[in-house]
């Protein structure tokens, strides 16, 4: 997912397409969250650890 976002933000800014920007941050900040989430040992969608 953060992958996705990194990808989704450059095509956007290089395209000048802000709804893939706006989506590409969301997606980003997502992720960003789950994989927090995963590390500090909360079991996040029933798996120990989100990659």
């Amino acid at each position: 997912m953060i992958a996705l976002g990194v990808i989704l933000l450059v095509v956007g800014f290089l395209t000048g397409i802000s709804i893939l920007w706006t989506i590409g941050i969301v997606l980003l900040v997502i992720g960003a969250v789950l994989w927090i989430m995963g590390s500090a040992g909360h079991a996040v969608a029933g798996r120990r650890h989100y990659w």
